[in-house]
C-alpha cells in the first residue's frame, strides 16, 4: 500500500481513524497538487525549449562570422565529395606571354661528394614575381602665361597631371595611383583606412583617410558624364533586371537600386522605394521586357514583364509547410507547373516551334484551371492569389527566348552592395552615397564587358594637354 496516497487514506477512514469528509479532501488536493506538479513540467519544458528557440535567433541577429550560412534543415544530409567530378580537364597556370629573364643554373658536380654527373638534363620553370615596388617620382615642370592674341592665361599640361594645383598640394599622386585607390575603395569594397593601409606598406604611398574620401568624391565627378548616360542606354535595352534593397546614408531610410542587364549595371542610391524611382530610370515609354519581384511597385511601371520565379516557388513552398497536408494536391500541382515551365525553358531552342507552342498552350490551360477558382484552404488561397495577380506575366520568359524565369542577375548584381552595407554600414552621407553609386555602376559594367576600370579612371583623371582656366 501506497502510504502517501489514496488508498492509504482510504484504508485510515475505513478503520475510523479519520474522518470520511477529511479523506475526501484531502485526497482531491492531493490529486491536485499532482496535476498541478504535472502542468509545471510541461511548461517548464516548454519555457525551456523557447528558451533555446530566442537564443537561437538572438545569434542569428548578431551572426557575423558566416551571415550566408545555411540553416542545419536545409543542409544536404549526403553531400558530395568535394571538388571537380571525377574526369574534368586538370587546371594549372598558363605559361607566361613573355619572359623578362633568363637564368640557368648548372650542375658541375655533386653538391655532395664532387663526383662527376651523369646522365643530366634539364628543368624548365617560369617563376611569376612581384618585383619591388617603390614610388615612381617625377618632377613635373610645367608653364603658364599671358595670350595677348586670346587675352586669358594659358599653361601647358602632362598627361601625368591630374590637377594644376601647387604650393601646399604640389606632392600629387598619379592617374593610376588615384585609379588604383580608387577601385580597393569602392569595386573591391575595401574600407577607407584599409585602402590607405595598403597603398602604405606595398606601395610606400602616403595619403589619410580623409584624403582618400575627397579623392573618391574627385573620381566620381570625373566619371559623371559615363554615369548619366547609362539611363539613356537601359531605356533601349530589350531586358531590364531590377531590384532593391535597405541602404544607410548617416542614417536608415535610403534604398539602394539596381537595374541589370548582361552589358551593364547601374546603382541609384535614393530616400525613396517608390515606383518612380524606377520609371524614372526606364522612362515613361520603356518597351522592353523589365524583370523583377512581386514588389507592387513595378506592377503598373510597363506592359511587358515577367516575375521571378524563384520567388514564386519559395512562396509555394512556405505555404507547403505551413499546409496540413504538407501541400498535398493543390499546392504540389502549383509547384509542378511552374517547374514544368522552367523545364519547358531549356528546350525552347532545340524544340520545333509548333510543338513548343502546344506545350505552351497547354501550361496555359493548366495555369487557368488551377488559378480560376478560389481555394477554401487559407494557404491555397493565397498562393492562388498571388499567381492570380501575375498571371499576364506568368509566362513570359517563354514567349520571349531573351527573358530569363528568375530575377538573379539583379540580386547577383546587389549582392556586392548588401556586402559593403555589411562592412561599412553604407555611406555618411548623399554625396558620399553618389560616389558609391556613380563609381560601382562603372566597375560593374567594365567587368560584364570585359573592360578595365582603372584604365577607364586613368583617363579620367588625365588633364587635357591644354585648356582655357
Amino acid at each position: 500500500m501506497n502510504l502517501r496516497g489514496p488508498d492509504y487514506l482510504e484504508g485510515l477512514g475505513q478503520m475510523g481513524l479519520v474522518g470520511e469528509w477529511a479523506v475526501d479532501k484531502i485526497i482531491s488536493l492531493t490529486l491536485e497538487n499532482l496535476q498541478l506538479k504535472q502542468q509545471l513540467e510541461q511548461a517548464q519544458a516548454a519555457n525551456k525549449k523557447l528558451d533555446e528557440q530566442l537564443e537561437q535567433w538572438q545569434r542569428q541577429a548578431h551572426r557575423q562570422a558566416a551571415p550566408f550560412r545555411l540553416s542545419e534543415d536545409k543542409r544536404n544530409p549526403n553531400p558530395g565529395r568535394a571538388g571537380r567530378k571525377a574526369g574534368h580537364p586538370g587546371s594549372f597556370r598558363p605559361k607566361p606571354d613573355h619572359i623578362d629573364d633568363y637564368i640557368h643554373v648548372p650542375l658541375p658536380s655533386c653538391p655532395y661528394c664532387q663526383a662527376a654527373v651523369c646522365q643530366k638534363r634539364s628543368l624548365v620553370q617560369y617563376i611569376e614575381e612581384i618585383p619591388e615596388i617603390r614610388p615612381h617620382v617625377t618632377e613635373l615642370t610645367t608653364e603658364e602665361g599671358w595670350c595677348q592674341h586670346c587675352q586669358r592665361d594659358i599653361y601647358s599640361t602632362h598627361p601625368l597631371q591630374t590637377s594644376r594645383a601647387a604650393g601646399a598640394a604640389a606632392v600629387q599622386l598619379g592617374p593610376r595611383a588615384l585609379a588604383l585607390a580608387t577601385e580597393l575603395n569602392k569595386p573591391k569594397g575595401l574600407s577607407m583606412r584599409k585602402t590607405v593601409q595598403i597603398l602604405h606598406d606595398h606601395f610606400q604611398l602616403k595619403l589619410s583617410p580623409g584624403g582618400l574620401a575627397l579623392l573618391v568624391q574627385r573620381a566620381a565627378k570625373r566619371l559623371a558624364p559615363q554615369y548619366e548616360q547609362m539611363p539613356m542606354t537601359l531605356r533601349q535595352s530589350s531586358v531590364v533586371h531590377a531590384d532593391e534593397t535597405s541602404w544607410w546614408v548617416g542614417g536608415p531610410g535610403w534604398w539602394l537600386w539596381v537595374f541589370a542587364t548582361p552589358q551593364m549595371t547601374y546603382y541609384v542610391v535614393i530616400q525613396s522605394r517608390a515606383g518612380a524611382v524606377a520609371q524614372a530610370v526606364l522612362g515613361k515609354d520603356f518597351a522592353g521586357t523589365l524583370v523583377s519581384d512581386c514588389l507592387a511597385i513595378y506592377d503598373d511601371l510597363t506592359e511587358r514583364q515577367q516575375k521571378c520565379y524563384s520567388h514564386h516557388l519559395k512562396a509555394v513552398s512556405e505555404a507547403c509547410q505551413a499546409h496540413p497536408q504538407a501541400g498535398e494536391g493543390y499546392l504540389l500541382q502549383v509547384q509542378a507547373l511552374l517547374r514544368t515551365a522552367i523545364l519547358l525553358k531549356a528546350f525552347q531552342e532545340p524544340t520545333s516551334q509548333p510543338r513548343f507552342e502546344l506545350c505552351l498552350q497547354n501550361l496555359q490551360q493548366q495555369a487557368d484551371a488551377l488559378l480560376d477558382f478560389p481555394r477554401t484552404q487559407v494557404q491555397e488561397e493565397k498562393v492562388r492569389l498571388r499567381l492570380d495577380k501575375q498571371r499576364d506575366h506568368l509566362f513570359t520568359f517563354l514567349k520571349q527566348p531573351e527573358v530569363p524565369a528568375t530575377n538573379n542577375l539583379a540580386e547577383r548584381q546587389l549582392r556586392p552592395g548588401v556586402i559593403a552595407r555589411k562592412i561599412s554600414c553604407g555611406n555618411k552621407t548623399p554625396k558620399g552615397a553618389s560616389a558609391w553609386a556613380c563609381l560601382n555602376s562603372v566597375a560593374v559594367t567594365c567587368q560584364q564587358i570585359g573592360g578595365s576600370f582603372i584604365e577607364v579612371v586613368i583617363q579620367a583623371f588625365r588633364l587635357p594637354l591644354s585648356r582655357a582656366p
